[in-house]
């Protein structure tokens, strides 16, 4: 191969993922990993790559926490805190994305990824090649010449800042070459590089312009006076060992060339795969990828010849309707994201070799009166793909669908609920049947709304329709196989209806009281805003995080707890350290809630009432989250902020719809802690539920020691933390950040737990060893989740996958309760002809509309369905409450 090189692009692979770990907000996948480390990582590689456009990349890691610059100084990088778990598991994430994208990767024990970096950029310069350095670090400056530039992020990974030897001695006043003095003098804290004590960054430049470099400091330093002159003299080997840990090593002897770092660019359909297995769902369409895995026409025709596409319009009405009693599947295709908003397209129903098409105005044609019965009558069995949607679409038009039985959809998530392409294209694939073209390959990018020729559409209808016909039988043997015939038939396919019955009732919201709330959170917003600036002495922008962070070190002079690169950090977590320190942070702190709550829910939710209904209709999708959760959407109205008061105070717009009527609500009690009892038999916890105690008192009793009226609410508060930090498989380090605590006072807070409650970490220890051997945990209900990384040899996958099995079966079995809940209610109403109806899910409470004069039955009704809805070895508690509005009912 040829050693013609235009451009060498080389990344700090452990420099840019860390700091895009803590630049960009917590992200996890449906099935539970944190990727927003990889995916502010794989940003930043994107826009190099678009702008550099580079013949050769190479992104090099650390290959371990031993270098040969702990020979010398043991202690180097000896202060840097235990890299969270959140973060390591996201390294082989990234390793994994970036052979998806073709690119290089090396590292190499003993050495650092600056040193590897350093020697490739050497042999480019050797070669007459020009190379870009990608990393947060500064120490790369040194590396800099007229043919390597250094890109240094900024702002996170969003923006980089490019420098030459001529930009560093603009903007310090040294050579490249000076920056390993700068570090040798003021040294390095991240990485426990001591320099000398009491000189900072303008000290040291400021020696540097005088003497050059540190052994000239060194050399003269009589003419150095007072207190820095006795703090060089007295740490002038640290200076000098401060320099050389500094020194970037170019000389690693690698075993690859420069040539094995060339760059062709990606292959489509394996990037397009990687991403959506992380579910980049944007950066797919930002590529153009979303047609990558495309069936080709070949393979489309091949699955089409096994069947006769026959459209149906103004004719061919006598014979779909002599096909309909041996229908096998139905497709009915709809515009749009949200079903209560979607229009309908087409419909396509396939029986036997003929594969029928009808545009949707058609449904509303006296012709169509046949298939219009065929589609309300619940004895003809239907075969969907998303029966849910679909019921909400014919809905629209007046067409109560019944007689749904199967839906693959539901069945293909329920035997993979981490699978990231849900798509019948997806399935097919996933299942190995022939495929055909995905929607955006025949409706483009804005996927069904710009409709191709009608001979075209009709052929890919039949072609999804036909997809709904092969999957079936495959997905019902592997369910049946798995024994989730039971989840499926008796749960999961039922609950779409109830679902869609709930969604379509709605749940009425008062315009006016939105508006009035909003109208108080302006005024109040207002009021903090005037309070903040008194207390800082002048008007500032506060949401501005730069002018926020002079006020608050510059002029107020309070602590820094976190420098960015281009400041002062000013997040919520810095703000909660801070709130003892003064006045205005507690009062930023509300400004903030404030500002969110009017912006995302008081003007979002006005947006979503319907005008026609006065309601709001939220759309469940039951396949989404791998612990069998509901997600709500357009709106999600499980994520209105309750634990603050304001936040409590947005239901009292949800009223019921009927005069008076009133709201009742139906929350279980600690369910995942009464199933964490159930499922893992131990003694304390069970017995704390059995006779009805507080739990988190009992936990904090049992783990501090003390009798339960020496438990205080700071006690109760960290066994609150420790109680659902178990359930949800907390490291350490995410109880540290709880509760504000140090890693090892964590640590030795879940250990004592342990301790506590043997029979919990019992079932921990079991339930991980049963999934390395069967390779997935199940709920009480046989809800499975594959874990294909249990067995995993790198460590953090392997770590994460155990922290899933441990928490699965608690949080799914805690989701299937509710649904059953939900299920049973809705058979008891309609045994019961009552009038009441249930509107909401949202975490582990109903809420209902309830006539007056059905309201004690309701009381009476609802816990009682809702404590037997599974049994356990402890009693499911539902605490039920009444009032004219959702926030009375709390």
């Amino acid at each position: 191969m040829s050693n013609e090189l235009d451009k060498l692009v080389l990344i700090d692979g452990n420099s840019i993922i860390s700091r895009a770990f803590y630049a960009i907000p917590p992200l996890t996948s449906s099935n539970g990993l944190h990727t927003n480390a990889v995916l502010g990582f794989t940003t930043m590689l994107l826009k190099v790559l678009e702008e550099e456009k580079p013949s050769h990349v190479l992104v090099a890691f650390d290959a371990g926490k031993v270098t040969f610059r702990h020979e010398g100084y043991s202690e180097y990088k000896g202060g840097r805190q235990k890299t969270p778990p959140e973060l390591s598991e996201q390294f082989p994430l990234l390793k994994e994305l970036l052979q998806a994208f073709s690119i290089s990767q090396f590292e190499l024990a003993g050495y650092e990824a600056d040193d590897i970096i350093g020697t490739m950029a050497r042999l480019a310069e050797e070669q007459g090649k020009t190379a870009i350095v990608v990393s947060g670090d500064k120490d790369m400056l040194q590396l800099t010449t007229d043919q390597v530039s250094v890109l240094i992020t900024r702002k996170g990974v969003s923006e980089v800042e490019r420098y030459t030897p001529s930009a560093i001695g603009e903007k310090y006043g040294l050579t490249p070459a000076q920056i390993i003095d700068l570090k040798g003098l003021m040294g390095d804290a991240s990485d426990n590089i001591p320099g000398v004590p009491g000189v900072g960054e303008k000290t040291a430049l400021k020696l540097l312009h005088e003497f050059g470099t540190v052994e000239n400091v060194l050399a003269n330093i009589e003419e150095i006076k007072g207190k820095l002159r006795e703090n060089i003299e007295s740490h002038m080997d640290d200076a000098r060992m401060s320099k050389q840990l500094a020194t970037i090593f170019r000389e690693v002897p690698l075993d690859y060339s420069l040539d094995d770092v060339t760059w062709k660019g990606y292959d489509s359909a394996v990037l397009a795969g990687a991403l959506r297995k992380l579910e980049f769902k944007n950066l797919v369409e930002r590529l153009n990828l979303s047609g990558a895995n495309d069936a080709t026409e070949a393979e489309s025709a091949e699955a089409a010849s096994q069947y006769e596409v026959v459209r149906v319009d103004t004719v061919g009405w006598e014979r779909l309707n002599g096909a309909l009693a041996t229908a096998e599947a139905v497709l009915v295709e709809s515009s749009g994201d949200n079903p209560h908003h979607g229009e309908g397209i087409g419909l396509s129903i396939v029986s036997g070799s003929e594969c029928f098409t009808i545009p949707y105005a058609y449904l509303a044609s006296p012709e169509a009166a046949s298939l219009r019965s065929w589609l309300e009558n619940a004895e003809a069995s239907k075969t969907c793909y998303d029966a849910h949607r679909v019921e909400l679409i014919l809905a629209s038009s007046g067409i109560a669908l019944s007689g749904q039985t199967f839906d693959v959809q539901l069945a293909a998530y329920l035997l993979d609920p981490t699978e990231a392409d849900p798509s019948l294209q997806g399935l097919l694939q996933r299942h190995g049947l022939p495929p055909i073209l995905s929607d955006e390959a025949v409706y483009g990018k804005g996927a069904k709304y710009r409709l191709p020729g009608d001979g075209e559409l009709a052929k890919h209808l039949a072609a999804k329709a036909d997809a709904i016909r092969r999957l079936k039988p495959l997905l019902s043997e592997k369910l049946e196989k798995l024994g989730m015939n039971e989840l499926f038939y008796e749960l999961e396919q039922p609950l779409s209806g109830v679902l869609a019955k709930m969604e379509m009732q709605g749940i009425t919201v008062q315009t006016e009281a939105l508006q009035d709330l909003g109208t108080e959170f302006q005024r109040r917003i207002d009021e903090i805003t005037k309070a903040v600036y008194e207390s800082a002495g002048f008007e500032f922008n506060i949401g501005s995080p730069r002018q926020l962070g002079e006020v608050l070190f510059e002029r107020l002079g309070l602590p820094v707890v976190k420098k960015t690169k281009t400041g002062y950090s000013t997040d919520a977590e810095v703000l909660e350290k801070l709130e003892p320190h003064h006045e205005i942070v507690r009062l930023i702190l509300h400004y903030r809630q404030l500002a969110k709550l009017q912006s995302t829910y008081i003007e979002g939710l006005l947006k979503e009432i319907r005008p026609e209904t006065g309601k709001i209709h939220t759309f469940y999708k039951q396949t989404i989250a791998a612990t069998g959760r509901l997600s709500s959407q357009f709106p999600n109205l499980q994520n209105i902020p309750i634990r603050m008061e304001e936040g409590r105070q947005i239901r009292k717009a949800f009223v019921p719809s009927e005069p008076g009527w009133v709201i009742l609500a139906a929350d279980y009690s600690q369910i995942e802690l009464r199933v964490l009892a159930h499922i893992s038999g131990d003694d304390g916890l069970k017995e704390a539920f059995l006779k009805d105690m507080d739990i988190h008192t009992k936990t904090a009793m049992d783990v501090f020691g003390v009798p339960a009226d020496q438990v205080d609410g700071n006690m109760r508060r960290q066994a609150k933390a420790v109680n659902f930090g178990i359930v949800y498989g907390i490291s350490d380090w995410g109880l540290s950040q709880n509760l504000n605590i140090t890693r090892g006072e964590a640590a030795d807070f879940i250990e004592q737990y342990y301790r506590t409650f043997p029979g919990v970490k019992r079932y921990m220890v079991t339930v991980v060893e049963e999934a390395k051997k069967n390779g997935y945990v199940t709920t009480m209900m046989q809800r499975r989740r594959l874990l294909p990384e249990i067995n995993h040899s790198n460590f953090n996958l392997r770590s994460f996958a155990e922290r899933t099995a441990m928490n699965t079966p608690i949080q799914g079995t805690a989701a299937d309760i509710i649904k059953l809940a939900m299920l049973r209610m809705n058979e008891a109403l309609l045994e019961r002809g009552l009038r009441s109806r249930m509107l909401l899910q949202v975490h582990d409470e109903l809420v209902f509309e309830v006539p007056q004069e059905e309201l004690e039955a309701m009381k009476a009704l609802v816990p009682d369905v809702m404590s037997t809805a599974l049994k356990l070895d402890v009693p499911l508690l539902a605490e039920v409450s009444v009032g004219s509005n959702w926030y009375e009912a709390k």
